[in-house]
């Protein structure tokens, strides 16, 4: 690594799978990278846990921590073990269950999590947008109040906008690390669930306004199901920078030319897949992409 690598500090901003994936692609930057993770999923086994004992949604911390376990150990394995069968436990993945434990011993979230992440030799941070429960809302154009990140999803046209209820505050480690952050990078990921629910939150906001790191937003490879699929990419720049208060974003990572994008956009095109799977970034040519980025500052 150059000297400038060895010092910058990247906050990664998203949720599932599209942030784990940018988080292990970044892991050889250790404890200079830190993940702010959106807590607003209420399907499956974190859903289920949501409605039975509350708090915040940790399957997305969950799936960070899971592609950023570099030495393969009985912990990840107990970490990572879903249940199967016909009973009550069917589907549900112990990291959930262990990190729900943990905060029900009354420790913070993020205690819990710096906890797995230490028994797991996890070095970047992973870091709950907020500590408190929330669920993602949305308004339709027709009036209409949309509860839950999985009924945001089957949406059958995009929302007029997007709320957290009830609104809550943003974790102040988070807030931090986006204002000491050199790069912020934005996805790739499901735009509405996963990106813009982090968004929402007014001290992150705030934050992300007056921010002078370098912010970038990494383009998905491939249409989204549900309402996110129907949003140009126009559109989903202009909900980012409206929900960080007008503060434009810098540059887009994107496996092809945008030439619909007004100029002030530095694009940056690069070849991003996975040579398996098409639609799914590689991790080694997302770190290229962020070294350049890294170049640029």
């Amino acid at each position: 690594m150059s000297t400038k690598s060895t010092t910058t500090r990247i906050v990664a901003i998203g949720g599932g799978h599209g942030l784990g994936r940018v988080l292990s692609s970044l892991s050889d930057y250790g404890s200079q990278v830190t993940g702010v993770v959106t807590t607003t999923d209420n399907g499956g086994s974190t859903g289920r846990i949501r409605a039975c004992q509350g708090g915040i949604a940790w399957g997305d911390m969950r799936n960070c921590i899971n592609q950023l376990i570099t030495e393969p150990s009985i912990g990840s394995m107990i970490f990572e073990y879903r249940f199967r069968g016909n009973g009550e436990l069917n589907g549900h993945n112990l990291g959930n269950l262990m990190l729900t434990a943990l905060d029900n011993l009354c420790i913070r979230p993020l205690d819990a999590i710096n906890l797995i992440r230490d028994m797991l030799h996890v070095k970047p941070h992973i870091i709950p947008m907020s500590e408190h429960p929330s669920d993602l809302a949305a308004i339709t154009y027709d009036g209409k109040i949309i509860n839950g990140e999985t009924s945001v999803d089957e949406l059958a046209e995009i929302p007029k906008r997007l709320y957290l209820e009830p609104a809550v505050p943003a974790t102040k480690e988070a807030v931090n690390a986006i204002m000491d952050a050199d790069i912020i990078l934005l996805g790739p990921g499901s735009f509405l669930t996963s990106i813009m629910p982090v968004l929402l939150l007014r001290e992150i906001e705030q934050a992300l306004k007056v921010s002078t790191a370098k912010i970038a937003f990494i383009t998905n490879l491939d249409k989204e199901k549900g309402p996110a699929g129907e949003m140009s990419l126009e559109t989903m720049l202009h909900w980012c920078e409206r929900a960080m208060a007008g503060r434009v974003i810098d540059t887009i990572i994107t496996d092809e030319h945008q030439p619909q994008l007004a100029p002030h956009y530095q694009q940056m095109v690069l070849d991003l897949a996975s040579n398996n799977h098409e639609w799914r970034h590689d991790r080694n040519k997302l770190k290229h992409a962020v070294d350049r980025l890294i170049a640029t500052c």
